[in-house]
């Protein structure tokens, strides 16, 4: 795991009280990891994988406090940096990625984008200060599960991966509600023309494809769907990767819930 560098200034007043706070919160998830149901993603006996990236060197320290007491979920590696960040993407087999929209040498939405292409299957939740919903609409559009306000105390992050994982999403209470508001606003739905354009892609799935989509909903990893189809992660990897352009979708729990609407699971 990579080492902690020295403390950013930003926000470390603010993180300072999480810090002195994760002991007995720690407790309480130890707790919880013990009767988490057994059917769901993320159990003790394998924990959610994940990678932080965050350029808040006190930021990722709240984080990796909470993520080391919950036995469900386990922190691979961590950065400071957009360029780490992909140089651990491309290195690290890993299910959840906690990345920061505000680095020091470019953008937590590259580092989406970039996940998106290396690691297909994995899910992205921002952990961010900027509360906005073009932000949060941006994020998702290229594909994040999961928009997380810092120092809000709703919440947690051992909870919020645990929900992305399981064909959930997870987002900060206030800034779900104004985007609920911004969607009263606009018709936010999709069009019957879109619906029947994603039909006639739907069509043009094979049965293989197919096939991986119904494990994907079921929560498959992509090793575990290359060993019970007999192929490799990589081509695995290659059919997701056909499935999101032919369902115009941009990440599993999107690709799950259009397959749930046209009926193919």
């Amino acid at each position: 795991m990579s080492a902690i560098p020295e403390s950013n200034p930003r926000h470390s007043a603010q993180t300072q009280a999480w810090i002195n706070q994760s002991a007995p919160a720690a407790d309480l998830r130890e707790t919880a990891s013990s009767v988490w149901p057994g059917f769901l993603i993320g159990q003790p006996s394998r924990p959610v994988r994940v990678l932080l990236i965050d350029d808040d060197a006190n930021m990722r320290k709240v984080v990796a406090n909470e993520l080391f007491g919950d036995r469900r979920c386990d922190l691979v590696a961590q950065a400071g940096s957009m360029r780490e960040g992909k140089r651990l993407i491309d290195k690290h087999e890993f299910e959840v990625m906690l990345v920061d929209l505000n680095l020091g040498d470019g953008q937590g939405f590259t580092l989406i984008e970039h996940m998106k292409v290396r690691r297909p299957m994995a899910e992205a939740i921002v952990i961010s200060c900027m509360e906005d919903e073009h932000h949060a609409l941006r994020a998702f559009a290229l594909g994040a599960t999961g928009y997380l306000i810092k120092n809000s105390w709703f919440g947690n992050f051992p909870q919020a991966i645990l929900q992305v994982v399981n064909g959930g999403a997870s987002i900060t209470p206030n800034l779900a509600r104004r985007l609920l508001h911004r969607l009263e606003e606009t018709s936010g739905s999709t069009t019957g023309s879109q619906l029947r354009q994603r039909s006639d892609s739907n069509e043009r799935l094979s049965d293989r494809e197919k096939g991986v989509l119904k494990m994907v909903a079921a929560g498959y990893t992509s090793g575990e769907i290359g060993l019970r189809l007999m192929i490799s992660c990589q081509t695995v990897n290659t059919h997701v990767k056909n499935i999101y352009r032919k369902l115009q979708v941009r990440s599993r729990a999107q690709a799950v819930n259009c397959a749930s609407h046209l009926g193919l699971i």
